[in-house]
């Protein structure tokens, strides 16, 4: 299956195709949709759902306690309310 990465908003394991990265540019968390900004990055679904969940838990994800997320927030409010997780996995652990 390949690499595996978990959804910040919803904890679903997924393979990285279904979700968005975010990282820490600026002192701001960004949506890195080219996935090539430096250190470290946050998995998260392109669902408004998992996006506004996400934002809370940024600054400790990204090592990053002073992080602004309006960025995010902004960028979550343009998204689909509703997730489709047919192809995802869910780990019971």
């Amino acid at each position: 299956m390949g690499r595996i990465r978990t959804c910040l908003g919803c904890r679903t394991r997924t393979e990285p195709a279904h979700l968005v990265r975010i990282a820490a540019q600026g002192g701001a968390a960004v949506v890195d949709f080219e996935r090539r900004l430096p250190g470290r990055g946050a998995w998260v679904h392109p669902t408004q759902r998992c996006a506004e969940r996400a934002t809370r838990a940024l600054p400790r994800a990204l090592r990053q306690p002073h992080l602004d997320t309006s960025p995010i927030a902004r960028w979550a409010d343009g998204l689909d309310p509703s997730p489709d997780r047919r192809n995802e996995h869910h780990m019971d652990n």
